[in-house]
C-alpha cells in the first residue's frame, strides 16, 4: 500500500493499515479496489485536517457529526464528483468505520447517519425500427469468412431477442425439441430469472430464421440438447452473441448501446409504440414487478418529445 500522507495521525495510519489487511485477506478484496478504499479514506482524512483545524485522531472521529460528513460531500461535489464517486467513497469509509466498532475502537456514528446518494436511472437504449429489422438479417455480413451456418444462427438468435424479447440466456437455453414450427404463428415456453417459465409467441419471420438455420447446420442436434450451438458443437457462449453484434454495429453505424439486450429493450419499447399495454409487455418480459416495465413509458415519452423538438413547426 502506498505511504499515508501527514494528514493521516499515526494511530489512525496504524488501523487502515489492520484495515486493509483484513479487507485483503478475509474479504478477498482485489488490490485495485484496496488501493480504491484507501483513497477514499485518505480523501475524507484529508478534508477533515481542513475542516476542524488540524490532523485528527481516532479519538476526534468519535466526535464527528452529520453536518461534517455533508460537508466533506458538498467539497467533493465541488471538486466535480458525481454521485457514484461519492457513493463508492462513502462505502469504503463506512467500512473503515464498521472497522473500528467491530474493534472497540469508537463508533463513527455520523457516517451512519448519512443517505448514500442515489444513481438517477438510466434510461434503456432501444434501436430505431428500421436498425432492429436489419440486425437479423444475415445478408448484412455475407462478406464474412465465417460460414454460413454460423452466420443464419446468429440471425436466427438476435431475432429471437427482438422478435420476442427474450434475454440472451433464455435464447441459449432453449434446447432442439423446442424450435418453433416455420411458416406459422407458435409459441415457446421460456425459463426466465427467479426459475419462472413464461410463454411467448413467436412470429413466422422469427421461426423461420430458426428453420434457415437448421437447414444449414452441419452438426446433428438432439432433442433434449441445446437448439444453439458454437462452432465446434459445444453449448453457444453469450460472449459470441455478443460479438456478432458488435460486428453488425459496425455495418449499420450503431452506437455502442446497440447491444444484444438493446434488442430486448427495443421490443419492449416498440411494442408499446405500437399501443402494447403495460401488463401484456410485464408478462412477455417476465418481469416481476409491473414498476420495471415502467420504465419504457419514460422511454416512449423521451422518444416522442425528440420527435416534437425536430418536427413540430411550432418548437
Amino acid at each position: 500500500m502506498s505511504d499515508k500522507p501527514t494528514t493521516i495521525a499515526p494511530d489512525i495510519a496504524a488501523e487502515i493499515t489492520r484495515w486493509l489487511s483484513h479487507l485483503g485477506a478475509e474479504k478477498r478484496m482485489s488490490p485495485k479496489t484496496l488501493e480504491a478504499y484507501e483513497r477514499d479514506v485518505g480523501q475524507f482524512l484529508a478534508f477533515l485536517a481542513g475542516h476542524l483545524g488540524g490532523v485528527p485522531a481516532l479519538k476526534h472521529l468519535a466526535k464527528l457529526t452529520p453536518a461534517d460528513v455533508r460537508a466533506f460531500m458538498a467539497a467533493r461535489r465541488a471538486s466535480g464528483a458525481g454521485n457514484r464517486t461519492l457513493m463508492r467513497g462513502l462505502a469504503g469509509t463506512r467500512s473503515f468505520a464498521r472497522f473500528l466498532e467491530r474493534d472497540g475502537k469508537g463508533k463513527v456514528g455520523a457516517l451512519a447517519a448519512i443517505r448514500t446518494p442515489k444513481l438517477a436511472r438510466s434510461l434503456p437504449k432501444p434501436l430505431a425500427v428500421k436498425d432492429a429489422r436489419r440486425i437479423a438479417d444475415a445478408d448484412l455480413r455475407e462478406g464474412e469468412t465465417r460460414a454460413p451456418w454460423i452466420l443464419a444462427r446468429d440471425a436466427a438468435v438476435l431475432g429471437l431477442l427482438y422478435g420476442c424479447g427474450l434475454r440472451i440466456a433464455e435464447a441459449l437455453s432453449l434446447t432442439r425439441a423446442q424450435a418453433p414450427e416455420p411458416e406459422k404463428l407458435s409459441t415457446l415456453t421460456v425459463t426466465g430469472k427467479g426459475n419462472k417459465a413464461r410463454m411467448v409467441p413467436v412470429l413466422p419471420q422469427v421461426a423461420k430464421l430458426i428453420a434457415d438455420y437448421l437447414a444449414l447446420c452441419p452438426l446433428e442436434l438432439p432433442p433434449d440438447g441445446p437448439l444453439f450451438i458454437g462452432a465446434r458443437g459445444g453449448t453457444l457462449s453469450p460472449r459470441i452473441v455478443q460479438l456478432a453484434m458488435a460486428r453488425l454495429r459496425g455495418a449499420l453505424g450503431l452506437p455502442d448501446s446497440a447491444t444484444p439486450h438493446a434488442l430486448r429493450h427495443s421490443f419492449a419499447t416498440h411494442l408499446l409504440a405500437r399501443g402494447g399495454d403495460l401488463r401484456s409487455i410485464q408478462e412477455l418480459l417476465g418481469h416481476a414487478s409491473l414498476s420495471t416495465t415502467q420504465i419504457y413509458t419514460a422511454v416512449d415519452s423521451e422518444r416522442l418529445l425528440e420527435v416534437y423538438a425536430t418536427a413540430h413547426p411550432r418548437a
